[in-house]
């Protein structure tokens, strides 16, 4: 059986990197942070294994969508 990606919420995102929900969004906005990924209609999640890429790397951490 294959391991699907797990999907956190963001009260786990909170608790694992230790950031404020405002630093959270300013960093996705600046494209230093992994993005949302919808889960339901009003509720979104992160991907698990993009958010420890993050807390492995931050300084190095670049989503692909931020512009130079």
């Amino acid at each position: 059986m294959s391991n699907p990606e797990r999907i956190i919420r963001l009260k786990t995102v909170l608790d694992r990197t230790g950031l404020s929900r405002s630093t959270l969004y300013r960093k996705m906005n600046e494209g230093s942070f992994p993005g949302r990924v919808p889960i339901s209609i009003h509720g979104t999640g992160w991907y698990e294994s993009a958010v420890s890429r993050w807390i492995a790397d931050p300084k190095g951490y670049c989503d692909g969508k931020a512009q130079s």
